[in-house]
């Protein structure tokens, strides 16, 4: 029996609060804000039920979407889009994943956007963006000016979890769509 979508959303809510959820006192967070919660997604994303159920839960947030490609800033982007593409194929629904490095690569191909193929651009791609933790949206913003600057059309932003600091109201306003798949209230007891 397939599990539903708020009951992958319950078990990603255990799996965060066991694995990847922290609250105590202050720390500083990657935005400069300072709160007592903290999400450190990486041991959720790595692991296998986790990464499985967020992929899941990410294409089924895309699912009335028409996208080419998955992905985000590094380093946050990265095991979220690879999920979202083998999910993607194994659910026979497949869509792409690439991340955008914070600077481009000064060997080599001095790439700013990795995992196209040689010869391909982000030019006409219809995008969508992805991340663990969002508190202003800083990462994801900063990834959409690069993806348009390189011709793409970020059709969506997805995170894991929307701390509720704002990020909603920067997508709206620089007219992205965002959605979340979890947020700061799914872990305040």
């Amino acid at each position: 029996m397939t599990a539903t979508a708020a009951e992958k959303r319950a078990r990603l809510v255990e799996i965060v609060k066991a694995r990847s959820f922290q609250e105590g006192p202050e720390m500083k967070l990657a935005s400069g804000k300072t709160s007592t919660f903290y999400f450190n997604m990486k041991p959720t994303m790595l692991d296998p039920e986790g990464a499985a159920l967020i992929a899941e839960l990410m294409l089924d947030a895309i699912g009335g979407v028409e996208a080419d490609l998955v992905g985000g800033l590094e380093m946050g982007a990265v095991p979220i889009a690879a999920a979202i593409a083998a999910v993607s194929h194994v659910q026979n629904r497949p869509v792409g994943a690439f991340f955008v490095r914070k600077q481009a690569k000064e060997h080599g191909t001095q790439s700013l956007v990795e995992g196209l193929v040689r010869g391909d651009t982000m030019q006409g791609k219809r995008v969508v963006i992805v991340e663990d933790v969002t508190t202003t949206g800083g990462s994801a913003l900063k990834a959409a000016k690069a993806l348009e600057a390189e011709g793409a059309t970020i059709v969506r932003v997805l995170t894991i979890v929307d701390r509720l600091d704002g990020a909603a109201d920067a997508f709206r306003d620089a007219g992205l769509n965002f959605v979340p798949i979890l947020d700061l209230n799914d872990f305040r007891s």
